[in-house]
């Protein structure tokens, strides 16, 4: 539980502020967090996802602070909770599914999940970034599928879907750049993983101000 853990290239040594970038800029994570619960006020769903998105920026910074297990599980834990509670979101306001099938249909990110992870851990240079390539490529499939029904949502989740492709890719060159980079990359996954969760709140918040104002998500 308290074991040490190094896996950034930020990192040479065990104190705490051994991580400063990938630190401190898990305050991106609370300012988007702070700028969505604004904008979304009244909105009970996209105002629970941002107090979710302020947890990820706190068990992230714990984890680049302490960087031991325990952590590390503060870290992951709520991106997990804010994946699936977004998911069941869309489901139930992208697709208007009653309260239980949409939340079966989120369930079955488990086994979906389970079946690409291997996949992508088979992609060369990938390494632990696999865990996180099923929900851009997610994300993707949802756009896909909404591109007629709603045309603004599908826009709005293929950009953030590409923010987050991009953020993955600075996340999985931080090891093979550390040569060559030494404060790594990693902090830059932190920035844009902040902006891209902040817009897919935002896609939710238009979407559903836009269903009480009795509008069309017209092209």
């Amino acid at each position: 539980m308290f074991d040490a853990l190094d896996g950034y290239c930020e990192r040479v040594g065990p104190e705490y502020w051994a991580e400063p970038l990938n630190a401190l800029t898990n305050l991106a994570f609370l300012l988007a967090a702070l700028i969505a619960a604004r904008r979304a006020w009244g909105q009970t769903l996209p105002v629970l996802l941002a107090a979710m998105l302020a947890a990820i920026g706190v068990g992230s910074w714990l984890f680049h602070t302490h960087a031991q297990v325990w952590a590390a599980a503060a870290d992951v834990i709520p991106i997990a909770v804010f994946v699936l509670t977004y998911l069941y979101a869309a489901n139930r306001h992208y697709w208007h599914l009653p309260v239980l099938p949409a939340i079966v249909a989120t369930a079955l990110f488990v086994p979906y999940a389970a079946l690409t992870v291997p996949v992508f851990a088979l992609l060369p240079g990938l390494g632990s970034s696999a865990g996180y390539a099923p929900v851009p490529l997610l994300i993707l499939i949802y756009a896909v599928l909404l591109r007629h029904r709603l045309p603004r949502v599908a826009a709005g989740l293929g950009l953030g879907a590409a923010i987050l492709i991009v953020s993955l890719a600075a996340r999985t060159v931080d090891g093979p750049l550390c040569s060559v980079w030494p404060a790594g990359t990693h902090f830059i996954w932190h920035l844009m993983n902040a902006a891209m969760l902040g817009w897919m709140l935002e896609v939710l918040r238009r979407h559903l101000a836009q269903r009480a104002a009795g509008g069309q998500d017209g092209p």
